[in-house]
Formats: structure tokens, sequence, C-alpha cells
């Protein structure tokens, strides 16, 4: 994916997005109804909606799925400087229904979703004489792309969640109170929308200015890991070597380049959120929240921090490559000059360019990225095989040996079914390190393994209703139709 040319009107967001249906706003129906009259309006409104995954401050993508979701995981957790008591809570898996990064979560995740919403019915009524059917089509499959991403991290998160698929400009109640819809319904809704947005551009049909969009790769490796989410093991393999086949990526020889500014949006990159440092409070706020607080002129905020007892940075070889990418020790105070050494601290997003303000990050975070087709595609040819099979190893260990790492072949040739599966989530959770996945990795393989995998890292208050998370206090007295999930009823 390469870098959006951004026309981020943030007056233009604010206006275009509305609240969700669960939260009318009447103001915001009359600017929705005078804006989308031409081509041009359509797509700064399709532009604007890429910036709700990554807005500055604690937005989706720029730091509150970190803060929100990850520090329930074995590999995080609330570091020094993390004072917010609600996310420690997630930390230590003592939050509940009034948590307010909770709320975060589903307010923004909604508030995007009604954004997709009103563009897609917006621009199918623009006059024929003023938008060209082939940018309405990909406007509105571009909108789609989007309203399937947030639902896939809403589904994953809450379970059973409304289903919103309209801009609602009624305050009547049968109109503004939406019950949940089960699981399979939701997801029955991202394959519908991801399998609309297949037909989008490849990467090599469109223009720069254009680059940074969703594509028609984007949508197949997206509807690959939903595919895969939900055990759809044939079909997430075929859609995955879609991609694979398409030859319009591949891993970057250095793992380094996935994460540095000179290369972002580069041929491993299928869909990241983009971060511009100094232009207007756009960088990556994880490269702040990560570097150390005690090294002099760094200011970094130690927000976020390495979950020791889970044995991540331990289970890394000293010959993988992605140790040094992904982890730092020491650094040399560019004030005094003098070289500290401290525990090992998550590196990725750190930005040499504005050392002193990281804050101003401009590295890229992968939404989702080659080498996690690659992994996808390993993971669901053993199941479909009942083991694996030698293009399973091959995927495994293509991207091994972009680590610098022995193949999986050649020291495990014969592995079971149970053994690969392990060796694939192993392998995940090296490679993506920061990336907002590990939850998602844990969670679904199912309420006995999360609460195994985060009691043998010493967070021994996990259960079985944390592969969820409670529908926040706040939307429940909101809407009288929606329900709590049932793990987290009395909690």
């Amino acid at each position: 994916m390469k870098k959006i040319n951004l026309i981020y009107a943030s007056i233009l967001a604010v206006a275009l997005s509305a609240c969700s249906k669960l939260e009318e706003d009447p103001d915001a129906v009359l600017v929705t109804a005078q804006f989308y009259q031409n081509e041009s309006q359509a797509v700064s409104a399709v532009t604007a909606n890429y910036r709700k995954l990554y807005e500055s401050g604690q937005s989706l993508y720029n730091s509150l799925m970190q803060i929100g979701v990850e520090m329930a995981t074995d590999d995080y957790e609330a570091g020094p400087r993390a004072r917010n008591a609600h996310v420690r809570a997630i930390s230590g898996l003592t939050h509940d229904s009034s948590n307010d990064r909770m709320e975060q979560l589903w307010k923004q995740s909604y508030d995007a979703i009604n954004a997709s919403n009103i563009a897609i019915d917006k621009i199918a009524l623009i006059d024929e004489g003023k938008i060209s059917s082939a940018v309405r089509k990909r406007l509105i499959n571009e909108s789609k792309f989007l309203r399937a991403l947030h639902y896939f991290n809403l589904v994953r998160w809450f379970g059973d969640i409304p289903i919103v698929l309209h801009e609602n400009t009624s305050l009547a109640p049968e109109d503004l109170y939406v019950p949940n819809a089960p699981e399979a319904a939701v997801y029955a809704q991202i394959i519908q929308d991801l399998k609309d947005a297949e037909s989008l551009p490849t990467p090599a049909e469109y223009s720069s200015k254009d680059l940074g969009r969703a594509t028609s790769g984007a949508a197949k490796s997206l509807l690959a890991k939903v595919y895969l989410t939900h055990k759809e093991w044939a079909n997430a393999a075929q859609k995955s070597k879609e991609v694979i086949d398409s030859k319009y990526y591949s891993l970057f020889a250095n793992f380094a380049d996935v994460f540095n500014v000179a290369t972002k949006n580069g041929k491993e990159h299928i869909f990241s959120a983009q971060f511009v440092g100094n232009a207007g409070f756009q960088g990556n706020s994880l490269a702040s929240r990560s570097a150390p607080a005690d090294v002099p002129g760094i200011n970094g905020d130690y927000a976020d921090a390495l979950h020791t007892a889970g044995g991540l940075y331990a289970s890394f070889a000293d010959n993988d490559t992605r140790k040094a990418i992904t982890f730092v020790t020491q650094m040399v105070s560019p004030t005094n000059g003098q070289l500290y050494t401290f525990s090992p601290q998550f590196n990725k997003y750190y930005d040499p360019a504005v050392v002193g303000n990281q804050s101003q990050s401009s590295k890229n975070l992968p939404i989702i990225r080659y080498a996690e087709v690659l992994l996808i595609y390993a993971e669901a040819l053993n199941e479909v095989n009942n083991g694996p099979n030698a293009a399973a190893y091959a995927a495994i260990d293509e991207v091994r040996q972009r680590a610098g790492i022995a193949k999986l072949a050649d020291i495990s040739p014969a592995l079971t079914v149970d053994q690969f599966r392990d060796a694939v989530f192993q392998e995940r959770r090296k490679e993506l390190v920061f990336e907002y996945q590990r939850w998602f990795d844990l969670a679904r393989r199912g309420a006995d393994y999360y609460v195994a995998t985060l009691k043998a890292a010493g967070k021994t208050l996990a259960a079985k209703r944390h592969i969820h998370f409670p529908i926040p206090q706040r939307e429940l007295n909101l809407n009288p139709k929606l329900k709590q999930n049932p793990d987290w009823v009395n909690y």
C-alpha cells in the first residue's frame, strides 16, 4: 500500500462522520445531504474516512488498540508512566463495562462505520453526469472495505453487536435503537462487503495521487484473515493463495525495511495506517508511548511496556534479525552522549528523524502485510490437510528465512497438525509484535487457551470471559435493545 495523497480536512471528517446510529446527531444529517454533489466531494469524503483509522491522539490504530486491547495479553503491560486507571485495569484484567477504553473502541468504530455508511448511500445518489461510473464504484467499495474492517474488529472484541448499514435520519425509537445481531450475521456482512471490495483496483492500477487507498489485494488479504478467524480453512487457504499468486507483494529482504520511513508503503505493505510527523498532529504515538523515559533527550513516555514474564523477548533466537528491530536495550543520549542500558523496550516505530519528539514519528503501522498472508496460508493449509504439507512449510519458512533463522522444514520436518499450528502461532507472535495482533490470536484459539497462556505469564486473573470485552455500560444505558455479552453479565 502506498501513501494516500491526503486531503485531511479535519472539519470535513467531523462533518461527514455524524454519530453512530446509537447516538443520532440531527445537525450532521443536513451537512451530508448538502455535501455529496459531485466526484470531487465524494473523493474528499472517502479520503477523510481513512483518517478515522489513525487520527491523532488515542484513535483506533494510533494507540487505542494497544492500550485498550493488547494490554490484556501475555506480551504487554501498562508501563511505568501509564497512569490512566482504565488502562492499568485492562493490563491487570480487572476491567469492566465502565472502562473508558471500551467506550472509545465502541464509539470510534461505530463512528467510522457510520461515515462509511453515509458515503455508500450518498455516492450512489450522485447524478451520473457529475461522477464517473468507475470512480463511483471504487469509492463505494473502498467504503465497504473500511466498514468491513471496523466490523471485523468489533465482532472479535464484543461478540454479538448491532449491524447498522445506513445513515439514520430519524429519532424514532424503532429506528434509533438497534439490537445485537448474532456473530454469524456480522461475519456474513463482513464477508459480503469484502467480496464487493475485491473488485477494487490492483496496486498497479492506482495513480500516484491515489496510492494508499484500499486495493483488491487488501480486500483479499483481509478476507483471508476473516475466513481464518471464522475457521473456514479452505476459503482462507484459497484467498491467501490468490494474494500470493498475484505477485503484487513480496517480503523485503531486510526486516528493518518493513518499518523504515524511506521504504514505507513498499512491496510488503498491503494496507497500513499512515503517519506523517510534523504535519498537523499526524504522527505515530506508539513511538512515543514505547520510547524510554530515562534517557536524557529522548523524552519517551514508556507507557507501553513488555510483560517480561510472558517470555516474548526470550523466545527470539540471538541470530533472529527481528529481535534488534523489535526491541531496544540501549541508547545513546542525544544531549550528553552517554550510553544508557535498560530492560527491553519496543522499538519498531522509533523514528530517528525526530529524536526527542517521538509523537511525530512518521513510521507507518501495518494493518496487514505480506508476511501475515504467508502465515495465514501456512496455518490454513495445516488445518485443511490435518497436518502440514510442503506448501505450508514453504510459506512459514519464507518468513523464517527472512529472519535469518533455520527453516522449520529442516529442523522439524514431520510435525503433527497440533505441533505445526503451535509453530505458526509462535511465528506470528514474533513476526507481528506491536502490530495489534496478539490479543486477536489468543482469543481466536478459545477461552481455555487464552486463560492458560495468560496465567502461565503471571496474569492470574485471566478468565474465560476475557476472550471478549464487555459492551460499554454507557451504550447499554443509551440503547434499551442492546444486551450485554452473556460472559460479562454481573461483572
